[in-house]
């Protein structure tokens, strides 16, 4: 499937095939898909906790307002924004910068300073922002990825962040920004037609932010 019908085809579904699993090379091919996806200063600030086993989901399906998609999907992936990406990423990345030719000796000290002040301290809202930011492009990457190798999806923002938390032993210092469930569409279910999309008009403008 080529992108621009991988984007026009992708749907939030909510009902999924039960009983289906996804081997772990075709998984990881997902995952490494996704790792494409743009970061600010190649940072990455994303982890993700894939979720398979049957007993796991239905864990993380009582922190996710008891969903019955949680269960029946292939995998469920918690996407978790790293604000600890700055200091655990930078080196590596000034490392690569180097080697490949994007920058001069010289001024990787400049570079390691710029991240620093541009993303604020470990605990600030700049650096949670800027490790949810990137995330998301991670997750939507992945999620047109996922739609190319014939999987459906659905971005889930209802569940208790603090109950998956405390049940996946995700550090306190960390953004979990959403689910995603994985896996296909149940049989014998129709979709309905796309719901209400605004017009162009009602929200781009140019040069300038227009109230309307």
């Amino acid at each position: 499937m080529d992108t621009i019908q991988a984007i026009r085809e992708r749907r939030a579904i909510n009902f999924f095939e039960p009983g289906k699993s996804i081997p772990d090379s075709v998984l990881n091919e997902l995952l490494e898909l996704a790792n494409l996806a743009p970061s600010s200063f190649d940072l990455q600030p994303w982890k993700v906790i894939a979720v398979r086993d049957p007993e796991r989901k239905k864990t993380l399906r009582g922190c996710a307002m008891n969903q019955q998609k949680v269960e029946d999907a292939a995998a469920v992936l918690i996407m978790v924004a790293d604000p600890d990406g700055v200091e655990e990423n930078k080196d590596r990345v000034l490392e690569s910068w180097q080697a490949l030719g994007y920058m001069q000796p010289g001024a990787r000290e400049a570079y390691s300073g710029m991240m620093d002040s541009l993303y604020g301290a470990r605990d600030s809202i700049t650096r949670k922002l800027f490790a949810a930011k990137n995330t998301a492009l991670y997750a939507m990457t992945l999620m047109i990825a996922a739609k190319g190798m014939g999987f459906d999806t659905h971005p889930m923002d209802g569940f208790d962040e603090a109950c998956v938390k405390k049940e996946f032993n995700i550090p306190e210092n960390k953004v979990v920004i959403m689910l995603i469930a994985i896996g296909n569409l149940k049989k014998g279910t129709t979709l309905l037609p796309r719901p209400f999309r605004r017009e162009l008009d009602e929200f781009v403008s140019y040069e300038n932010y227009s109230r309307k």
